[in-house]
């Protein structure tokens, strides 16, 4: 089975993190947002791979290549960042006639069980109640539960059923068919061609469709929601650090994520951090938040933080001679 992985956007909402790191290769619990998708991917038994990279894609690429050398991978360039629809059209050359097709968008984390969509008889999308439906991808039922729309950020939404990132699709080529109408007919969605659009072509066409609700969806689109995703999967079995050595006179709060090859001296460690690999920390107070490879700090205190890699922050200092009833905030 093969899988398209769309990875070419820019993460203008993480920025300035994502001026040199590509979203999918900033770490949550310990590893990248990439590796989580294609460990998902690699256990439903999908065994060939196709990235569509566009921004900072060669550093996607590097890493892909380094960790999976294994992996069947093909990489395409999606030549305009004009939508999700064209990502997957991008990528048509690779994928025309394929039996079925996994989408899994490159910044999509999700618990759920793989078996239901792979066993599903029917083309698929995985679902996840939202509050805000607006903001996404929306399908709507017909009386009997059956799939008869789907709607781009609809202004007045009638579902609160989200499309959260993962589709399988058993007609194919009916799929780019109706991406290349989309775009032949220049029916765009705010400026864009939309997955979701051509999904709603097939819809017309008769082409059935049914849903598989996820367990848990985690948005790491923005900062806050990024560092709350890296929190709740630390606190999740299977993802924290607990075999690591004795940092000279430092306290570790589980739980964290600590790489390979750490220096921590005279320091408080969590708890929710996840630390990259060879990152020295020294007289600093580290909690909630996230810190990139060989990056440096000293006398810090860092909470709800994401730190890039190879990043110096040494801290402020001061010498202060202070009287009775004297109040300083430093904030």
């Amino acid at each position: 089975m093969k899988a398209i992985i769309p990875v070419a956007g820019a993460g203008t909402q993480l920025r300035p993190l994502t001026y040199t790191q590509p979203k999918p290769l900033i770490p949550v619990a310990g590893k990248p947002i990439i590796s989580f998708i294609l460990d998902n991917l690699k256990k439903a038994g999908v065994d060939e791979y196709i990235f569509v990279i566009g921004y900072l894609g060669e550093k996607i690429k590097d890493y892909i290549e380094k960790k999976y050398p294994n992996l069947k991978k093909e990489f395409v360039t999606q030549s305009q960042r004009i939508g999700t629809g064209h990502a997957i059209l991008s990528a048509k050359e690779l994928v025309k006639d394929a039996d079925e097709l996994f989408i899994y968008f490159g910044d999509t984390l999700v618990d759920m069980d793989f078996d239901k969509m792979m066993n599903s008889p029917s083309s698929c999308f995985a679902v996840k109640k939202v509050e805000t439906p607006g903001s996404f991808g929306i399908v709507e039922f017909d009386a009997a539960g059956k799939v008869k729309r789907v709607v781009e950020k609809p202004k007045i939404p009638k579902s609160n059923m989200a499309m959260v990132g993962l589709y399988r699709i058993k007609e194919v080529n009916q799929l780019l068919a109706a991406l290349e109408y989309n775009i032949r007919e220049n029916l765009m969605t705010e400026g864009e061609f939309s997955l979701t659009d051509g999904l709603m072509r097939m819809i017309e066409q008769g082409i059935p469709f049914s849903t598989v609700e996820v367990e848990s969806w985690y948005d790491c689109g923005k900062k806050e929601k990024l560092l709350e995703t890296n929190a709740i999967l630390l606190d999740k079995e299977g993802y924290a650090s607990y075999d690591l050595p004795n940092y000279d006179n430092s306290i570790i709060i589980h739980p964290v994520s600590i790489g390979k090859g750490c220096k921590i001296v005279n320091s408080i460690v969590g708890p929710h951090a996840t630390i990259g690999s060879h990152v020295t920390i020294d007289s600093s107070i580290v909690q909630g938040s996230i810190i990139g490879n060989y990056a440096s700090l000293q006398e810090v205190v860092l909470k709800n933080s994401v730190i890039g890699n190879d990043t110096s922050i040494t801290g402020f200092r001061q010498s202060l001679n202070i009287g009775d009833n004297t109040e300083i905030d430093f904030s």
